[in-house]
C-alpha cells in the first residue's frame, strides 16, 4: 500500500469504529428493551390465560394411567406417543376393569364430556407423516360402544353448539376452516 491509500486507510477505519462505538449502545438498548417488552407481554398473557374459564376440557399430561378428569372416576388414560412439535397420543381403559372397546384405539388428548358420553378423537394413524388424520368419535360408556361422528384433518377443532340431538364441530387447519354438523 503506498502512502496516500494507507492514510485513506486509517481514516476510514477510525469512521467505522467511531460510528461502532456511538451505535453499540444504541443497538444494546433497543435488544435488552425488545427481550423486556416480550417478558411484559408473556407475563401478561400468562395472566389472561389464568382467568379464562375452561369448562369440561381435559388436558392430559405425560405419565402412568392417569384418571380422566369429569369420568365419574370411570376411565383412565396413558401417554403411548408423542410426536416431536405435535400431538401426544393416548391409551384410554376403564377404571372398573371391564375390558373395553377403548384399549384397541389409540385417541388424542383432547375430550369433550356429553350427557350422552365423551366425544374423543381417535387416530387413524399414529405415524407423524399421517397425522392429523383422525375420527371424532362418541363413546358411550354405558353400551361401551365407540361411534364415528365424522372425520376431521385437523387438530384445531371444538364443539360449537349442541342442538337437541345433533353436534356442531368447528374447526380451522391454519389456513382455511369449516363445519359439520352430525346427529347423535
Amino acid at each position: 500500500m503506498n502512502k496516500v491509500q494507507l492514510i485513506f486507510h486509517h481514516i476510514f477505519r477510525f469512521i467505522w469504529n467511531l460510528i461502532f462505538i456511538i451505535s453499540y449502545p444504541i443497538l444494546a438498548s433497543f435488544g435488552l428493551l425488545f427481550i423486556g417488552v416480550t417478558y411484559l407481554f408473556s407475563l401478561l398473557s400468562r395472566f389472561l390465560n389464568r382467568l379464562r374459564p375452561e369448562g369440561k376440557t381435559v388436558v392430559l399430561k405425560e405419565s402412568e394411567w392417569e384418571d380422566l378428569p369429569f369420568s365419574n372416576e370411570l376411565l383412565e388414560a396413558k401417554l403411548i406417543k408423542h410426536i416431536v412439535f405435535g400431538p401426544s397420543g393416548f391409551k384410554f381403559r376403564r377404571k372398573d376393569g371391564v375390558p373395553s372397546i377403548l384399549s384397541d384405539y389409540v385417541f388424542g388428548k383432547k375430550v369433550r364430556v356429553l350427557e350422552e358420553g365423551f366425544i374423543l378423537e381417535k387416530w387413524n394413524s399414529t405415524e407423524s407423516k399421517d397425522l392429523p388424520d383422525f375420527d371424532i368419535c362418541l363413546y358411550d360408556p354405558d353400551e361401551d360402544s365407540l361411534r364415528s361422528l365424522t372425520n376431521i384433518k385437523c387438530f384445531d377443532w371444538h364443539v360449537s353448539e349442541k342442538v337437541d340431538n345433533e353436534l356442531c364441530f368447528k374447526w380451522f387447519d391454519g389456513t382455511q376452516g369449516g363445519e359439520v354438523k352430525v346427529a347423535l
